[in-house]
C-alpha cells in the first residue's frame, strides 16, 4: 500500500485487516513460553483498552504514561491512547523515583500503565496517589487493574477514530544527560513522515524480523521498531531479560538489528574473550578459514540473517565499524534527536565512510551554522517543548532550523561528520578549546576499554578517565596481566598524541575502580555518559594525579 500521508492509526487499521491473523509479536513469559499476537489480536486488545480509557471519562487529549520494559503490551497502550484520543508519555524503566514524579507532574498525567520493570519498589514512591494505574501480565506484584481483566471486560472500540495530523500524539522526555528532562512534543505529522522516510531509504520491507529490547521510551526503538512495523507490517519479537538474550535473539532471527555502541562493544569484548584478537586476526587471514569463521561469529551473536544493523545514539569506535564490516555486518550508523524523532542522518548501505554519520535522510535540510553547529529541518521537526515556550524559542533559529548542539562538517557527498558537542567541549588553562568526542573514539580502539571520558577544563593539557571491560576487570587481580595493560595503555597513549593536535595531547589515561552504570547515575538510560556527573566523581583525586606526571595512573 502506498503509506504517504498515511498517519500510524491508519497504519493499524489496515492490518488489522490486511493481515489479520499474521503473527505480529512473539512475548515470552518465562520459563519457555511464548505468546503470539496476531495483527486482528493485537488492534482488537488496543481497542479494548480504548474502550475502558473512554470509560474513565478524562479530559480530552489527557496524557497517559507508560512505564515498562518494552513488550507486547507497550505498543498496545499506545495504540489504545491514540484510539481513545489522548496522548502518550513513555517514561524509562530505569528511572528513579525522583525524576519518575516530576515526569508525571510535569506532563500531568492521568493514567499510567504499569509494566514489566526490575526495581518498581525503588520507583512506586514517585508515582502520584492521584494517578490512576494499569497493570501488564508481566508488572511487579501489585494492586492495580490488571491489563488482562480489562480486555476480558470491555467491548472493542467499533469506530476507526481518526487524529488530526498536527494533532499532539506523544510527549517523549530527553533522556537528561544535563539537569532536568524536556518534555519533546511530537504530533502524528512527525511520526508518520519519519516513519515512511525512514523505511523507504532502507527498502525495508513486511518480511522483516525484529527484536525489541533498546527502550521504547528512547525514539530511536520507537521509530525503528514500533513505527517501522506498523508501517511496513513486519514481525517484532521481544526480549525476555539479559540472561535470556542469545536465546531471544536465536527465536527472532532477526534481518535488522539495532544496538548502541556499548552494545556492540560489548559483543565484540565477548567474541575475544572465546577467541583472542590477534589469534582471530591470523585466522582471519587464511582465505578457506576466513569466510567459515565469520558465518559462525555472526551465528553465534544471533545476527547472521541481518541484512542491516543499526548503531546509534552516541558516536561508535571506527575501529569497532570497521571491525563488524570486516566481518560481513553492514552495520550503519544513524544521526538524530529527540526533537526530530531520530529522523535525521543514517549511513547508506555502500556509501558509508569512516567517521561519518551519513547523509540526510529525504525531507531533511541540514546546514552549518557560522560557529560550526549542525542545523537541520524537516517536517519530523517537533512541535517545541511541553509547557516551555523559552526553551523551545532558544532551540529553533529565526528560519526554523533546529539547533542540534553539535559541531559538524560535511563533505563533497552530503555526508555528515561530527567533530564533538558544542557544550561539551573545554577550554584548558592554556586557552585552547578540546573537544573530547574525537579523542574518546581513538581511544575505545582499544579492546579492553568499555567506556571512556576525557577530561581537563582549566588544566594545562587533558586527560581521561578510562573503564575497563568486564573480562579485563576481572583480570586485572593477576599482577602480570595489570602491568601488560599499563605498557599497552602507555602505548595507546602515545599512538593517540601523535594523531591529535598538540594542545589535545593526554597527559594520562586513569582507569577508575568503579562501574559507569545507569543505576549509579553515571549514565542516562540510553547509556549515554553523564559528562558532569563523571568529573565530578574524581574531581578530588584530579590534582594528584597530574602530580604524579604517569602515562598509566590506577586508582
Amino acid at each position: 500500500m502506498d503509506t504517504k500521508n498515511k498517519l500510524p492509526l491508519d497504519m493499524i487499521y489496515h492490518w488489522e485487516t490486511a493481515k489479520a491473523e499474521d503473527i505480529y509479536m512473539t512475548q515470552p513469559m518465562g520459563g519457555g513460553t511464548v505468546v503470539e499476537y496476531t495483527w486482528r489480536r493485537a488492534a482488537g486488545e488496543a481497542r479494548r483498552m480504548a474502550a475502558y480509557l473512554k470509560s474513565l471519562n478524562l479530559p480530552e487529549r489527557s496524557r497517559i504514561g507508560i512505564l515498562s520494559k518494552n513488550c507486547a503490551q507497550w505498543i498496545m497502550s499506545d495504540w489504545a491512547i491514540w484510539m481513545a484520543g489522548h496522548i502518550s508519555v513513555p517514561l524509562y524503566p530505569t528511572l528513579n523515583a525522583d525524576t519518575v514524579r516530576y515526569v508525571l507532574d510535569h506532563s500531568r498525567c492521568e493514567v499510567l500503565f504499569v509494566g514489566k520493570l526490575d526495581d518498581w519498589d525503588s520507583m512506586k514512591s514517585g508515582v502520584p496517589e492521584s494517578v490512576h494505574c494499569i497493570s501488564y501480565p508481566l508488572s511487579p506484584k501489585n494492586d492495580f487493574k490488571t491489563w488482562d481483566e480489562i480486555v476480558a471486560k470491555y467491548p472493542p472500540l467499533k469506530e476507526n477514530v481518526a487524529r488530526d495530523p498536527d494533532e499532539l500524539a506523544t510527549i517523549v522526555y530527553t533522556s537528561g544527560s544535563t539537569g532536568r528532562p524536556k518534555g519533546v512534543m511530537l504530533s502524528f505529522a512527525n511520526l508518520g513522515y519519519a516513519s515512511v522516510g525512514g523505511t523507504e531509504a532502507l527498502e525495508v520491507s513486511a518480511n522483516e524480523r525484529m527484536l525489541s529490547y533498546l527502550p521504547l521510551s528512547h525514539v530511536f526503538e520507537r521509530f525503528v521498531v514500533e513505527l517501522g512495523s506498523m508501517y511496513r507490517g513486519f514481525q517484532l519479537y521481544f526480549a525476555e531479560s539479559l540472561d535470556t538474550f542469545v536465546e531471544d535473539l536465536k527465536r527472532a532471527q532477526p534481518t535488522l538489528f539495532l544496538a548502541v555502541p556499548r552494545i556492540w562493544t560489548k559483543f565484540q569484548h565477548g567474541v575475544f574473550e572465546k577467541l583472542p584478537q590477534q589469534k582471530l586476526e591470523r585466522l582471519l587471514r587464511i582465505p578457506l578459514l576466513n569466510r567459515v569463521i565469520k558465518k559462525k561469529i555472526l551465528t553465534n551473536l544471533g545476527l547472521q540473517h541481518v541484512k542491516f544493523a543499526g548503531s546509534g545514539s552516541a558516536p561508535l569506535s571506527h575501529d569497532i565499524l570497521e571491525w563488524y564490516r570486516g566481518l560481513g555486518l553492514e552495520l550503519l550508523e544513524g544521526y538524530g534527536m529527540s526533537e526530530n524523532f531520530a529522523y535525521s542522518h543514517m549511513t547508506k548501505p555502500g556509501r558509508a565512510r569512516t567517521g561519518y554519520v551519513g547523509e540526510a535522510l529525504p525531507g531533511v535540510d541540514v546546514k552549518i551554522s557560522e560557529e560550526g553547529e549542525v542545523l537541520v529541518k524537516s517536517p519530523a521537526t517537533m512541535m517545541g517543548y511541553y509547557l516551555d515556550e523559552e526553551k523551545t524559542r532558544e532551540t529553533f533559529t529565526e528560519d526554523g532550523y533546529l539547533r542540534t548542539g553539535d559541531k559538524g562538517e560535511i563533505d563533497d557527498l552530503g555526508r555528515l561528520k561530527l567533530t564533538g558537542r558544542i557544550k561539551e567541549i573545554f577550554k584548558t588553562s592554556k586557552g585552547k578549546y578540546v573537544a573530547p568526542a574525537p579523542i574518546e573514539n581513538r581511544l575505545m580502539s582499544h579492546p579492553d576499554i568499555e567506556m571512556v571520558c576525557v577530561s581537563g577544563a582549566n588544566y594545562p593539557q587533558p586527560h581521561c578517565l578510562v573503564m575497563l571491560s568486564e573480562d579485563a576487570q576481572r583480570k586485572t587481580a593477576d599482577s602480570a596481566f595489570r602491568k601488560e595493560l599499563e605498557t599497552s595503555f602507555a602505548s595507546l597513549l602515545s599512538d593517540v598524541n601523535n594523531a591529535v593536535d598538540p594542545h589535545e595531547q593526554l597527559k594520562f589515561i586513569a582507569v577508575v575502580k568503579d562501574e559507569w552504570t545507569i543505576e549509579n547515575d553515571f549514565l542516562t538510560p540510553t547509556m549515554k555518559l553523564k559528562r558532569n556527573m563523571v568529573e565530578d566523581a574524581y574531581k578530588a583525586n584530579t590534582d594528584s594525579w597530574y602530580a604524579q606526571k604517569q602515562p598509566v595512573i590506577w586508582q
